[in-house]
């Protein structure tokens, strides 16, 4: 053995530290990306507890000269969040708020804090009179520390400003290990008794006093000449009039010189009035040249968004998701607050009438309902995932756009003739931008259509980026306004600044981190821009899927299945823990492996065929990822990038399980409508066995839990009595009866039917078909075509009879798995006929009709994920409003049963655990309202949490509304 062979490798070093530190490949393929166009994978990754094991972690890797990458949420874009040596994931453990001083107007964070946490704290304990300023549109997963590494913004920040106005103090933790913490006035020790720290902070204090000396000139020349300046270090604050603030000047070092454990921030005060002004205008030059105008109201915010963007909401989640906008092709978003609401009512119609005068707005309007703000600023901080996939107006077409150039800036009265040049530099390079932003700020976030899967179109991509420089930099503007510079910019940081600027900022960083183990390549010494591209060097192979993937860019040579996985560009929005549904695994568990984006990167890793993910279909690395997935679908509509990773569940499992045994499970559940083909037959005897001990041993051998009461089954007598027969072809309506109703709930199907008549129509009750449900989510998928062919075939019948399907979970399957997996023309029409049993009555109701009974007064409802995702989720609060219902709460979440998943023996914990992030806090909220659960799976977990096995412990909308209930059957 040579000496060489006896040095250790960087992991092994790393096994030896206490901390909790992840080497598996697919925990190293989840962090080989953020949410920028790039990807390198770390050697592993940390996850602190305390400020001990980070000191722990960076002494070790000081000592052995290993990279050290700090992360939050790995949401920025810049690729200023991925390394080749160590990952550090402060979003995990290190999350604790201090406490508020209220008359200094500040509170203490550790970094992985999430900042809407943060905000909602203050505004908790200070009765919302202050509050956390900075607001990116990220804010729902984005962290405390990494704002504070790139000198993060948001929407308001033409109030509020950016990050490092609103940062007092930083406690830091130094490449050797040495604790210090950064002020306003200064750097001192941490710990007053530490004195190798005390002396370490009075040799950085000379070195960054030294530095200013020599740079006065330059500093005050070349550094924070506009609002948005976020390029570079920000080593202007070190100069004599602005107090050698060194705090301030850290902030948006994006960890390249010390990491951050903990932070003293401000609050502000909160306004109480607030009104939104919705302004329209031709394009966005217009808009951004009216800026200068609104800028003299004082606004909150002025933002800005394009058509294509909301085209692209509306094509994906209903022509209601974007409503209240006036006419117009661009739009600005203006928040004016104040003291009292008729004062700024006042100021907002001086404003109109100031636009107007202008002469360039097409129409403006006030949007007072705070239901309908939140819908409007929803597609605003979805600006980033939307304008990465955008959508034809009839959803044909998909242009997929990327970062690289998102985050210029210039001074606000220059912003129109900005974007006016940059239209034509992307004409000249053949390239589309889609622009969105601060634009009271002068911040834009344009994400263009870069090919970086060819080397001509990385070519293309360089030569842009320095044409782009030199073009902002014309109009006296900044690289970066908000995300850092990262991977994307650094390089491009000398169009910007001097050699003199430049050397000025290498000087800091090695003060701080004279080995340059943080966040090597960052600001300084940097790889070109096209270096680690995610999707450079990809084998380009076929990945044939059962699934017809149709939503794919067809200028990319990519394959289908490839474009899908790698729709994810890692904007985060599955880490939140509140709004919408997505993402209820990694709600319940914090674990990014169990977030859409963690098993997306993952199967971007197989797309790849790297180190960490080698085998293809085969790869446990992805069958681990999935493992936690409820097949929810919620992702398809809550993500911004319609990442639908119930689907590419489904087709994974169809190809990992080819040739190997199956979980138990698969085959008692996933065969449902089959086992329930012969229960029926024998149900007494099923039930009476099921009642005895012998029930645990049944449930066991079927790999389910023994801790949930199974429903009795129903006999195919007990089904002919409710809801009879009917001749094929006969009647207006098809009413299908799915496997999950038939085998358990006949009674729903007997209420749906008379529903149906009530209003007029004549159904066709169909009992004998299925949707292949149970066979999509096991991932059976040759199974679940045949039996979508035999339905597809049976429903084409040259009528455009709606198709009302009683479990909303297979009216979702119909509606979209039906023409994905069938590619038939007869699949096709089938599937634009059906409806969830919901929008059926929203219809009947808009067609006149009346129901006879009379509505609860209050209803809790719980909208099956399905149908949230592929009917909409508003579907069931809309069906309530028109039958007259005034109070309906909704349980926002995934109930957590989701089919199979909670049935099973190892997901159950999970499964209860999910239930308690929106469903069983609703349920305690208004214990006797009636709960409405159309679909079974919630059905199912309310009477689990309820503790009442009986039927009646939630109801289905037919029986709501039913005008006959059957004999022995207590209304809701």
């Amino acid at each position: 053995m040579t000496i060489q062979d006896a040095v250790p490798t960087a992991a092994e070093v790393l096994r030896s530290v206490a901390a909790d530190i992840d080497f598996g490949d697919r925990r190293r393929a989840e962090y080989s990306y953020d949410a920028s166009n790039y990807r390198v994978p770390p050697i592993a990754v940390a996850f602190p507890r305390s400020v001990d094991d980070v000191v722990e972690l960076v002494t070790t890797c000081h000592q052995h000269d290993i990279a050290v990458t700090v992360r939050g949420g790995g949401t920025t874009m810049a690729g200023n969040a991925v390394g080749g040596g160590l990952i550090i994931d402060f979003s995990r453990h290190m999350t604790a708020i201090g406490s508020i001083d209220l008359d200094a107007r500040t509170v203490t964070a550790q970094p992985g804090v999430v900042l809407a946490d943060l905000t909602a704290h203050a505004e908790a304990n200070t009765d919302r009179t202050l509050t956390f300023a900075p607001d990116p549109s990220s804010k729902s997963r984005a962290t405390l520390g990494g704002s504070i590494a790139n000198d993060a913004c948001g929407n308001h920040s033409v109030r509020h400003g950016r990050m490092s106005d609103h940062v007092d103090a930083l406690d830091l933790v130094l490449p050797d290990g040495t604790r210090l913490t950064a002020t306003r006035t200064g750097i001192t020790a941490t710990d007053p008794h530490d004195r190798p720290a005390i002396a370490r902070a009075a040799e950085i204090t000379a070195a960054l006093e030294s530095l200013t000396a020599e740079h006065l000139a330059a500093f005050r020349l070349e550094l924070g000449r506009i609002p948005r300046q976020v390029s570079g270090f920000h080593l202007s604050h070190l100069l004599p009039e602005n107090g050698f603030d060194v705090a301030r000047a850290l902030v948006g070092s994006e960890g390249a010189c010390a990491i951050v454990v903990g932070a003293t921030v401000r609050l502000v005060d909160t306004a109480p009035s607030a009104l939104l002004l919705i302004v329209g205008y031709d394009d966005v030059v217009d808009a951004a040249r009216d800026v200068p105008t609104i800028l003299k109201f004082a606004p909150a915010a002025v933002e800005g968004i394009d058509e294509q963007i909301v085209q692209t909401m509306r094509t994906r989640r209903g022509p209601d998701a974007v409503d209240a906008l006036p006419a117009g092709r661009a739009w600005l978003y203006i928040d004016l607050d104040g003291h009292d609401g008729d004062s700024v009512a006042r100021h907002a119609a001086t404003l109109l009438d100031e636009l107007r005068a202008n002469g360039r707005m097409l129409d403006g309007r006030e949007v007072r309902d705070p239901a309908a703000r939140a819908k409007l600023w929803r597609v605003r901080e979805d600006g980033a995932g939307l304008s990465s996939q955008l959508r034809s107006a009839d959803g044909t077409d998909r242009l997929t756009s990327w970062p690289g150039w998102e985050d210029s800036a210039v001074a606000p009265e220059n912003l129109a003739d900005y974007l006016a040049d940059f239209r034509q530099l992307l004409d000249r390079f053949g390239l589309i931008g889609v622009m969105y932003g601060h634009f009271g700020a002068g911040c834009m976030h344009i994400r263009i259509t870069f090919d970086q899967r060819t080397e001509p179109g990385r070519a293309l991509m360089a030569e842009f980026l320095t044409a782009a420089a030199e073009l902002v930099v014309a109009h006296g503007g900044t690289l970066s306004g908000e995300h850092g510079d990262g991977r994307a910019r650094s390089q491009l940081l000398a169009t910007m600044y001097s050699p003199t600027m430049m050397n000025a900022f290498a000087r800091f960083k090695d003060i701080f981190d004279p080995s340059g183990i943080l966040n090597p390549g960052i600001i300084v010494r940097p790889a070109p821009a096209t270096a680690d591209l995610a999707l450079a060097n990809i084998p380009n192979a076929p990945w044939r899927t059962s699934f017809a993937l149709h939503e794919v860019d067809s200028r990319d040579s990519a394959a289908p299945f490839a474009q899908a996985v790698q729709r994810c560009i890692g904007v985060g929005r599955c880490r939140s823990t509140s709004g919408g549904v997505m993402c209820p695994s990694y709600r319940a568990t914090g674990d990014e492996k169990d977030s859409t984006r963690g098993r997306a990167r993952v199967l971007q890793e197989m797309v790849r065929g790297s180190d960490t993910v080698a085998d293809g279909w085969k790869s446990e690395e992805v069958r681990d990822a999935l493992d936690l997935c409820l097949s929810c679908k919620a992702c398809a509509t809550d993500c911004p990038t319609g990442v639908d990773m119930a689907t590419y569940k489904s087709e994974f499992f169809d190809h990992y399980y080819r040739g190997r045994r199956r979980p138990i499970a698969h085959y008692s559940l996933g065969w449902l409508p089959r086992w329930l083909t012969v229960t029926s037959r024998v149900a007494p005897l099923v039930n009476a066995v099921l009642a005895t001990p012998l029930r645990a041993t049944v449930l066991r051998l079927g790999g389910l839990t023994t801790e949930r009461p199974l429903p009795a089954f129903a006999s195919r007598r007990a089904l002919r009595r409710a809801v009879g027969t009917t001749e094929p072809g006969r009647g207006d309506t098809v009413l299908f009866v799915d496997s999950f109703t038939k085998g358990f709930r006949p009674e729903v199907a007997a209420a749906a039917q008379r529903v149906l008549a009530d209003a007029g129509s004549t159904p066709e009750t169909r009992t004998d078909l299925c949707c292949g449900l149970t066979w999509i989510s096991t991932g059976q998928l040759a199974s679940a075509r045949k039996h979508l062919e035999r339905t597809a075939h049976a429903l084409d019948d040259g009528t455009d009879r709606p198709i009302v399907v009683v479990e909303p979970s297979c009216a979702a399957a119909l509606r979209k798995d039906l023409p994905e997996l069938v590619d038939s023309a007869a699949a096709r029409r089938v599937a634009t006929r059906v409806r969830s049993f919901a929008e059926q009555v929203t219809a009947q109701v808009a067609d006149g009709w009346t129901p006879r009974t009379r509505p609860p007064a209050e209803v809790t409802v719980q909208t099956h994920c399905h149908e949230y995702s592929v009917f909409g989720a508003d579907t069931q609060r809309r069906a309530l409003h028109a039958i007259g219902v005034p109070t309906v709460r909704e349980a926002t979440g995934c109930c957590g049963v989701a089919g199979n998943f909670g049935f099973e023996k190892d997901h159950y914990a999970t499964s209860m655990q999910v239930a308690q992030q929106g469903l069983a806090p609703a349920l305690d909220a208004a214990p006797s309202a009636v709960v409405l659960t159309d679909g079974f799976s919630c059905h199912m977990q309310v009477r689990q949490l309820n503790d009442d096995p009986t039927p009646g412990a939630s109801s289905h909308l037919a029986q709501i509304l039913d005008p006959r209930p059957t004999e022995g059957e207590t209304r809701p």
